[in-house]
């Protein structure tokens, strides 16, 4: 009896952490970590915006409640396949440690308190482009993966639209050619356009295809196990889908640019930018002449730290 009375509160807390996990688990928790990292910082960039806590940890809750939701939507969606495939056969509704109705029901909740979130602290237009975000990946992207390689496009979409929600929950403008007043790092009143958050869109969006097409390569077998399309070509890792690499890591090298000719980042922030985005040329090439697995995963790792690395330099350099 004492072992069992003991014992009791050890076994709750084993339960209660296990759950803990498989919610961690369930949103993807470093993926979406590092989806409203870049989110926050477009937050940050935008004209205006100054460093308050209350304001960037409201942000952060509800960009990890609307990613999470929309992570979650997709592996109870894709539980089946998940169970097929090594690397997601652990997942806890692939694994039947959660039911279905639970994670649905998980999901539903989060995503809506993120939603709402956004609504009231910031502005109607952030919560509107969150919630588009969160209806193309879990609904559109998610299905669409068994379906065609051009899937990863659409999946781009979604995934890069963080910096805009970022971006427009700073200034509260969706229009790109909308101009207003504003106060530069150094306190000099000018006029800005609202091109901002779509570059910093097009840089996420660029990245998404070396990096995803890099997780891709490692994964093939796994991935078309499951029947999932995810490779430029059909036949799998080839010299074309290699070349895929390099055509959108050369794209992100002018786009980077235009942070500094439209006066998100300075100086200095341009060199970092041209710097990450040749390098991610670099491994794509070798990528292409090498064509294995470790090349594959030098360009995975590389895009790991792309981003922390861009938008730290372009928070730093604030124009």
């Amino acid at each position: 009896m004492i072992k069992t009375a003991i014992g009791m509160p050890n076994s709750v807390s084993y339960t209660l952490a296990s759950k803990v996990k498989d919610y961690f688990i369930l949103i993807k928790f470093t993926l979406s970590f590092l989806v409203v990292f870049s989110c926050v910082a477009s937050y940050l960039l935008a004209p205006n915006i100054t460093f308050n806590i209350a304001s960037i940890f409201i942000l952060f809750i509800a960009g990890m409640f609307i990613t999470g939701s929309a992570n979650a939507i997709n592996q109870t969606v894709e539980r089946d396949t998940d169970a097929l495939m090594k690397r997601t056969a652990g997942r806890p509704v692939a694994a039947g440690r959660m039911s279905v109705n639970e994670a649905w029901t998980f999901a539903i909740i989060i995503g809506a308190i993120g939603i709402i979130m956004m609504w009231y602290w910031f502005n109607f237009a952030s919560a509107l482009i969150a919630l588009f975000s969160l209806f193309l990946y879990a609904f559109i992207y998610t299905p669409l993966k068994k379906v065609s390689s051009i899937s990863v496009i659409v999946g781009a979409f979604p995934g890069a639209l963080p910096c805009l929600i970022g971006w427009v929950a700073g200034t509260g403008f969706i229009n790109p050619f909308a101009h207003f007043q504003g106060i530069t790092a150094h306190g000099e009143i000018v006029q800005y356009a609202n091109y901002g958050g779509y570059i910093l869109f097009a840089i996420q969006f660029l990245w998404q295809f070396p990096h995803f097409w890099a997780i891709a390569w490692l994964a093939h077998k796994d991935y078309e196990k499951a029947g999932f399309r995810l490779l430029p070509s059909q036949a799998g890792p080839t010299k074309f889908s290699a070349i895929q690499s390099v055509i959108y890591s050369m794209m992100m090298v002018p786009v980077g640019m235009l942070a500094y000719y439209f006066g998100i980042g300075g100086f200095l922030a341009l060199w970092i930018l041209l710097a990450c985005n040749l390098w991610m040329v670099y491994v794509s090439i070798m990528l292409v002449i090498k064509m294995n697995a470790a090349a594959a995963r030098r360009v995975m790792f590389s895009s790991y730290f792309y981003l922390m690395i861009v938008f730290l330099a372009l928070l730093f350099d604030k124009v």
